[in-house]
């Protein structure tokens, strides 16, 4: 081969890796991506500004369309969608997942985390990696976290003062063992309803009170029939921004750069928009009619008191991980 022949097959080379590189996102993909909260609420804007990410990260190859408000069915059915291939995308509460692997109870434990800072912290750095990292053998692949935040009582019978208060009110409850046992704990009836019912039982009376984060409860309008707000703070929700591992697998390493890339940066513009929204929509449920309450330190304290024994309760199946949360928690701590 002369030094001609062997620049044009050089050349050659060069174009066609040249070429592959640009076809890497040059193949057009689009994403449905499913998540419970309407538009506005802070988790929705998160979803819309992951869209817009992966769009100007690809060049306009990849889209995402966001179906908000539930439209794609409940957090069960678009979870095992997700797993069938069928939905790409889904943001819901990292609990959840401990339908799929247990070890995601731990997010439900009450008074795990003392602030946003603490949970940020927990969730972007190993322990939440690895957590994520385990829903793989699932079929499903964890990209980041979003939050909900900090978990409040509302009620339509009175006002919440001390722990005493919440014993005998009838609250609907997230459909899992943890928080069936702590409502029992405090005294009160635990109703399991899935969310899409829960206004109309409210509405309805079949319920007194239901327990959320201040921007759920502003954002599905619970101030029309619920009157007291207790700010207890008893319970921490991070979300789980999730992907399809089926698809995952069909895509190139540049496209999945894009849609990791775009998760990460999504998940801290998401939790920023969702602290400063706070102050504003504590005052949003005042002007609404709610009648807010918040219990003294020492209640506070009762209320840890009361619910210790059923955090040692459940952790005993998932011991090894919460050492590991308690650990990485008492590095942040000191």
């Amino acid at each position: 081969m002369n030094r001609f022949t062997r620049r044009a097959v050089m050349a050659a080379v060069t174009i066609a890796t040249l070429a592959a590189s640009g076809l890497a996102l040059a193949q057009e993909r689009s994403f449905k991506f499913a998540l419970q909260n309407p538009k506005g609420h802070p988790l929705e804007l998160g979803a819309t500004k992951f869209a817009e990410l992966v769009a100007a990260k690809s060049g306009g190859k990849l889209k995402v369309n966001v179906f908000a408000g539930g439209t794609l069915g409940g957090d069960a059915a678009n979870v095992s969608a997700l797993q069938g291939g069928t939905i790409e995308l889904v943001m819901l509460n990292s609990g959840i997942l401990a339908s799929q692997v247990k070890d995601f109870e731990v997010f439900d434990f009450p008074f795990m985390f003392a602030n946003g800072k603490e949970a940020d912290a927990v969730v972007d750095g190993p322990f939440g990696q690895k957590l994520h990292a385990k829903l793989a053998d699932k079929g499903i692949i964890g990209l980041a976290y979003t939050e909900l935040g900090f978990r409040n009582i509302t009620n339509s019978k009175k006002a919440i003062n001390t722990v005493d208060d919440i014993a005998g009110l009838k609250l609907r409850v997230i459909p899992n063992a943890i928080n069936v046992d702590w409502v029992k704990a405090l005294g009160a009836n635990p109703t399991p309803l899935a969310f899409p019912e829960v206004y109309a039982a409210l509405e309805q009376k079949a319920i007194d009170g239901q327990e959320n984060p201040l921007n759920v409860i502003l954002a599905n309008k619970f101030a029309e029939v619920q009157k007291h707000l207790a700010l207890t703070n008893h319970q921490y929700n991070p979300q789980s921004i999730i992907f399809s591992k089926k698809v995952w697998d069909t895509l190139t390493p540049e496209q999945r750069k894009v849609l990791q890339d775009s998760a990460t940066e999504a998940s801290k513009f998401q939790r920023q928009a969702s602290r400063d929204a706070s102050a504003t929509t504590l005052d949003a449920l005042k002007k609404a009619g709610m009648q807010v309450t918040e219990l003294s330190a020492a209640e506070q304290a009762k209320l840890r008191d009361k619910l210790k024994p059923l955090i040692d309760k459940h952790c005993a199946a998932i011991a090894e991980t919460v050492k590991e949360l308690q650990a990485e928690l008492a590095k942040i701590r000191k």
